[in-house]
């Protein structure tokens, strides 16, 4: 009782810092964390968290681009490359036999020492988002693979500033943000580690390397004469604990994301290892923005660092600008959830207008830069991109859009085509996107018709039916209606249902029509069956896959 009495005094001395309580076995534990915390009106519960409002800047961003950057970039060979490498057989797994060797002599560590960033220049690909029309610009701070591409003093060996390029990338994408006048946001990922890694614990089934394990187990003891001397493997791959249920199977059981169906539990170091690594990023970067790869927040419901972090995040805005700037999001968020943060909807959009802000993330190709891809052309088009936007934004929601950086942190042509494309449909359209809010239905035409289930996370982005000029989306600004067809009809004729003389929707006067990219009037007839414009002269360029006009009544 004396100790505990002790410690709550220690609290009250210093209320920057929260206390984490862990009981078990009837014992009570005590632990004063490390990173200093912001008081404020949030505390670390979902119910307090739901007071959450979104800022206006996030709201009427719409746009932003995302630098998914990390070592598992460096051999070109895709997503989940620091898994995909330790799984016999598969196609990352034999691209690094060719390439580097067996994982058992070079593992990821080894990868991660390869990394140099070298041509790396985050002022001029900021600039280039900027142009393009981005409102905002997110890089990512760590992945499942559990490196940190900041100044980290709790994942102090395993760091960008320590090993790799030896450059602190965050500060350096948040300092080209920042010049170029953009909020800037980061993405964590790394609560993840612990069972996305055992696939390192494992050893080949056959071949000349059969029983011999791959580099997951090692210890600091077994680096000397290395290059990676003095540095302790398991502060990368924590893998020093049991395999969790169905780990043996190389297809990731998703219900495990939510740290339950078998995952072997992690332990109280881990989990406030990545509290404090994650505080300090808020602390030392000060993002405007931070994106969790996770079902509702890292590490719940086995542990509530998640909705501490949340807490300090939400209270450290307050503390310093008097009101809530900073935007977090999750995914698999239920309706309660919503209210206390964005909820993000990996590779996928909602199919009707939410009533609370939301996010896209989704990529032009892979996570990873993949370079089988950019061989095959199999990048999303400028087309695909600008139609994905105009329909999330009908719907109340934003895009925040992954171009893949190569390892030594450059863009290939083919990419900086597709964002210049994207650059001039903004140039000309922006604003029907930018600070507009849904109208009062988002859209009509065929596509929707037959739009794909969204599942759970997402994931229905590219399944449903291709647009048409006959696919219509709106939004509106003021007393100003903007409507985008997604094609051009044959005979220069849009007709619009939603905007026809009977429409409950639009019971006013019609008294102008423009073509948004020109400020040219358009002539117009509204009948029963839908207005009916007549839009100006085809064009010869390639941008007429998202015609906007501007409709004042």
């Amino acid at each position: 009782m004396k100790r505990r009495n002790l410690i709550k005094g220690m609290a009250a001395a210093l209320p920057t810092l929260w206390l984490s309580r862990a009981m078990g076995n009837n014992i009570f534990e005590e632990q004063l964390l490390n990173e200093p915390i912001a008081s404020g009106p949030f505390e670390p519960t979902w119910e307090s968290l739901q007071k959450y409002q979104t800022p206006e800047w996030f709201r009427n961003a719409k746009f932003g681009i995302w630098a998914h950057w990390g070592p598992q970039c460096q051999p070109e060979a895709g997503d989940w490359y620091a898994r995909g490498m330790y799984q016999e057989g598969s196609w990352q797994y034999k691209i690094h036999l060719q390439k580097y060797g067996h994982p058992s002599k070079f593992g990821f560590k080894d990868v991660i020492n390869e990394w140099k960033a070298e041509k790396w220049d985050p002022e001029e690909l900021v600039s280039l988002y900027k142009s393009a029309g981005a409102q905002y610009f997110m890089a990512l701070a760590n992945h499942h693979d559990n490196f940190d591409l900041y100044d980290s003093k709790y994942q102090n060996q395993w760091n960008a500033t320590k090993v790799g390029p030896k450059k602190d990338l965050i500060g350096g994408w948040a300092k080209a943000a920042r010049n170029n006048g953009l909020p800037f946001g980061v993405s964590v990922h790394a609560s993840h580690a612990w069972r996305w890694y055992e696939v390192a614990q494992r050893s080949d089934k056959s071949g000349p390397y059969e029983g011999i394990p791959y580099d997951g187990k090692l210890s600091k003891a077994d680096g000397k004469g290395k290059w990676w001397d003095g540095l302790d493997p398991q502060g990368l791959y924590a893998q020093n604990h049991p395999l969790s249920q169905g780990s043996l199977d190389d297809n990731f059981n998703s219900d495990q994301w939510d740290w339950g169906n078998g995952v072997y539990p992690p332990t109280n170091a881990y989990i406030e290892k990545f509290y404090n690594r994650t505080i300090e990023l808020i602390n030392k970067y000060n993002p405007d923005v931070v994106y969790f790869d996770d079902s509702q927040l890292p590490l719940w419901p086995v542990s509530d660092a998640g909705l501490r972090i949340a807490a300090h995040f939400y209270n450290k805005s307050i503390k310093e600008h008097g009101d809530l700037r900073v935007v977090l999001n999750g995914k698999k968020l239920n309706e309660s959830q919503r209210k206390a943060m964005v909820w993000d909807i990996e590779r996928g959009q909602a199919n009707e207008i939410q009533p609370l802000p939301w996010q896209t993330d989704t990529c032009i190709g892979g996570w990873h830069y993949d370079r089988a891809l950019y061989e095959r052309d199999g990048y999303k088009s400028a087309k695909t991109i600008v139609q994905t936007l105009v329909d999330i934004v009908s719907k109340n929601g934003n895009l925040m859009l992954n171009i893949p950086v190569r390892g030594d942190g450059t863009i290939d042509e083919k990419e900086r085509k597709i964002i210049e494309e994207i650059g001039r449909w903004m140039k000309a359209n922006s604003e029907s996107i930018y600070a507009t809010r849904p109208w009062k239905a988002f859209g009509e035409g065929p596509a929707q018709e037959e739009a794909a289930k969204l599942s759970e996370q997402g994931f229905n982005e590219g399944k449903g039916k291709e647009f048409t000029y006959q696919d219509i989306r709106f939004a509106m600004k003021s007393d100003v209606v903007y409507a985008t067809a997604m094609g051009w009809p044959e005979d220069g004729k849009l007709v619009i249902k939603s905007l026809a003389k009977t429409s409950e929707h639009f019971r006013r006067e019609i008294q102008k029509i423009e073509w948004l990219p020109t400020r040219q009037s358009l002539s117009f007839e509204r009948t029963e069956n839908g207005l009916v414009v007549s839009l100006p002269e085809r064009g010869a360029d390639e941008l007429t896959y998202a015609n906007v006009i501007k409709i004042f009544s």
